[in-house]
């Protein structure tokens, strides 16, 4: 029988190494978590036009204002996820035609469903947008 040279050493290395490495396995194959209660856009509230929109191309929201009430959208389509362009008529997707009236309403398919609304908080005056 042939004796198989091992150390304590070698076996607390290869230890340790299977440890790093299921670490990093996990790491990259866990899918990471929604943004949830992050702040996706903050600004004063006297920046928001009457009637119109401020749009956060990175945070893929608009953040909307009629009369007194404020509201924010999620620019991602419905259908299959492209920013959703903002117009003075109302907002609409690029990539399969999509339209969607300032409330977020589908006017015009392929996409069924309406935009996502965000989370809208006023804080001393700043208006703070969060992921639901």
């Amino acid at each position: 029988m042939e004796n198989v040279p091992q150390s304590r050493r070698t076996f607390i290395a290869s230890l340790t190494a299977l440890f790093c490495s299921a670490l990093l396995l996990r790491r990259y194959l866990t899918p990471r978590k929604a943004a949830g209660g992050k702040a996706l856009a903050s600004v004063a509230k006297t920046e928001i036009p009457a009637q119109g929109a401020l749009v956060f191309r990175e945070a893929r929201v608009a953040l909307m204002r009629s009369g007194d009430d404020i509201y924010a959208l999620s620019l991602v389509c419905t259908h299959l996820g492209c920013t959703v362009n903002v117009a003075p008529d109302g907002l609409s997707c690029p990539c399969h035609g999509s339209r969607f009236d300032r409330r977020g309403m589908v006017t015009q398919g392929p996409a069924d469903r309406p935009l996502r609304r965000m989370r809208v908080e006023e804080r001393e005056g700043m208006i703070e947008v969060t992921a639901v």
